[in-house]
């Protein structure tokens, strides 16, 4: 009777030894709420929230994200004022005076509306009109208005449309450079709520190893009391597996206190309330990821954020250079207009009109050359910065793609080895059951065991967290989670 209820013993803590699939994460199937009252009505209980779930809340409510999105309202409209220097400008210029001398007492209305327009070639025209009014006690009321065309076209400097439109250049570039940054910063956001959704995972599953072990050294210590009781172990054996019990029940409040760490660091990057108990119940099927060097490569060249602003930054600063080498030629512009002026009483009018050059020649003026020295310096600069961003690029692709490789050989490695060590320590206890054994044996490869299932678990979380680095290395964060820049 003896014997049966220690293999019965036996049995139940091999039972606790054999685990699930040791390439998937356990999960609960509860569905996710995202709205504040379903929290609210759960009545303290956990909150299941799966990756996708994740991601999405934090796109909507993290704080960087919504600090970026705000920050775009003042970049488009600074693209928007940038466009607006080729239209047409018109401004309204009004006074009214009362005056008083020895001779008389007389009061003046001016009124001058004016328009004018720079072109994308350079072109400035400009149109205003003068209109004044003068009334007096003793001289009556005098009326005068005139209007005037001018038109501006230059020859050399400034002229053409390069040159004049490389403001609205620069501001399209600049354009181009805030989207990368809100991508990149939404990318950011999106790969620190993987890691730390998987590091709420981990966890979770270090927690469930922790319970394990305790329950195996709890059935330890019946297994002790069942030989001792039958007579084929000491009692002052019993001991180890005690301590054994005592250690895993102070390794178990250790998990438990990381797992309440990583609800908080979640919780964090969702912007959700810190109390809110999170659980992460996504089912995570690890596969392996073939990933081609050269096209990761070229992938990473085409989408990469922080190459295509080296890229981008090495644009503006030709621009700069072709602006400030302009700025060493002469000032000859073709000049021409038109004025008209009218007075009453008298009727007095005239037309004016004329034509010409106009050159402005500086002279010993050494601040254009230096504008030109720092342009030249700045590309040339900008060319050493590109290629070792390119240079930085490359050895980013390469060793994010050899991490995945390593990664999943050390997984599959890790795997072999807990299976092996799940069957070592049952051999190790059918022979503890015949007197073939001893507890520090047992103890001993019960620990192992537990290193086996850490070492697994950082092996998974390691490999499924290197795909969203390498995600973040090629610039293709948005583009697997289908996230587009509503912008």
């Amino acid at each position: 009777m003896t014997r049966w209820l220690v293999f019965l013993c036996l049995a139940l803590l091999g039972g606790a030894v054999l685990a699930a699939d040791p390439l998937q994460l356990p999960r609960s199937d509860h569905g996710f709420a995202v709205s504040a009252t379903a929290w609210a009505a759960s009545g303290g209980a956990e909150v299941s929230l799966e990756l996708a779930d994740a991601v999405a809340l934090a796109l909507r409510d993290n704080r960087a994200v919504r600090s970026a999105y705000l920050e775009r309202i003042a970049q488009k409209f600074d693209l928007r004022v940038a466009r607006d220097h080729y239209a047409p400008q018109l401004s309204l210029k009004a006074r009214y005076l009362g005056n008083r001398n020895s001779d008389d007492h007389y009061r003046e209305v001016q009124l001058a509306p004016a328009a004018s327009l720079l072109t994308p070639y350079g072109t400035r025209l400009s149109l205003d009109w003068a209109y004044g009014q003068t009334r007096a006690d003793r001289a009556g009321v005098h009326y005068r208005d005139g209007a005037n065309l001018m038109v501006i076209q230059p020859l050399l400097r400034g002229a053409g449309r390069e040159v004049a439109s490389a403001p609205l250049r620069q501001a399209l570039l600049a354009e181009q450079l805030n989207r990368l940054v809100l991508k990149d910063r939404v990318a950011e956001v999106i790969t620190r709520t993987i890691l730390h959704y998987r590091e709420l995972l981990h966890a979770q599953e270090q927690l469930h190893i922790a319970q394990q072990a305790l329950a195996r050294a709890q059935q330890l210590v019946e297994v002790n009391q069942a030989l001792i009781a039958a007579g084929r172990m000491a009692a002052f054996d019993k001991v180890q597996a005690e301590a054994e019990v005592a250690g895993q029940e102070l390794a178990l409040e250790s998990s438990r206190n990381q797992l309440h760490a990583s609800r908080l660091a979640l919780a964090q990057v969702l912007a959700v309330d810190l109390a809110t108990p999170l659980r992460a119940v996504e089912k995570v099927h690890v596969q392996r990821l073939q990933v081609d060097t050269a096209q990761a490569l070229t992938q990473a060249e085409a989408l990469q954020p922080a190459y295509l602003m080296q890229v981008i930054t090495g644009e503006q600063a030709l621009i700069e250079l072709q602006v400030a080498r302009n700025e060493q030629w002469w000032d000859v512009s073709l000049v021409g207009g038109a004025s008209q002026t009218r007075q009453r009483p008298g009727n007095q009018a005239g037309w004016e009109h004329y034509v010409g050059l106009e050159l402005e020649i500086p002279l010993g003026d050494l601040s254009r050359r230096q504008a030109e020295v720092r342009a030249r310096v700045a590309v040339e600069r900008q060319q050493v910065s590109l290629a070792e961003a390119r240079q930085q690029l490359q050895r980013d692709v390469l060793t994010a793609v050899r991490d995945s490789q390593v990664r999943w050989r050390q997984l599959e490695i890790a795997a072999r080895a807990l299976a092996l060590s799940r069957r070592k320590l049952e051999i190790e206890q059918e022979k503890l059951a015949v007197g073939r054994s001893s507890n520090f044996q047992v103890l001993s490869f019960e620990s192992d065991l537990r290193h086996a299932q850490s070492v697994e678990l950082d092996a998974r979380i390691a490999y499924l967290n290197g795909q969203a680095e390498l995600d973040r290395t090629l610039g293709t964060t948005l583009e697997s989670w289908a996230v587009a820049l509503n912008d």
